[in-house]
């Protein structure tokens, strides 16, 4: 059987595989928890948080995809499946049932920077050995940035 290879050397893949792994783990969980939370959302600003919850997703799911094709690249396998998300993500556990509009807003702040904080320290780690995939993480941070400011400003008054 043939097998993707890399040009990197071992250590710098393992520490790449690494990165890549954990975002697409929380790239996939970020996911899940913005249409849980899209699909539980109550209150009168309903409308504006349920179409960013959306915009949340999608940002996410291409990612991922970004991420794992990243990966695959390189000669590693992806992991996506629901038993590695659910052992290995950084985010909180969302809420059961309704969400107010506000509670679905601040679950979302907390989810993006449970996520951004991670993927700085992934950058931290693959800057130094990796630029390629520096960039895709570059690129991944700058989104759920300025998703996380997007739902901090819902909340300010």
């Amino acid at each position: 059987m043939y097998a993707i290879k890399s040009t990197l050397p071992e250590a710098t893949l393992k520490t790449v595989g690494e990165a890549l792994q954990g975002a697409l783990v929380d790239l996939i969980d970020l996911s899940l928890i913005a249409k849980q939370t899209h699909w539980n959302v109550l209150g009168p600003r309903f409308r504006s948080v349920h179409l960013q919850l959306d915009d949340v997703v999608d940002t996410a799911r291409s990612h991922s995809d970004t991420v794992a094709e990243r990966a695959a690249a390189l000669g590693l396998s992806p992991d996506g499946r629901a038993s590695t998300v659910a052992a290995a993500t950084g985010i909180g556990k969302v809420a059961d049932g309704w969400q107010q509009d506000t509670e679905a807003v601040r679950t979302m702040v907390d989810a993006l920077g449970a996520v951004i904080v991670r993927m700085r320290e992934r950058l931290d780690e693959v800057g130094p050995v990796d630029s390629v995939t520096e960039d895709v993480l570059i690129q991944l941070t700058k989104e759920l940035e300025k998703h996380h400011w997007m739902f901090q400003a819902e909340n300010e008054s």
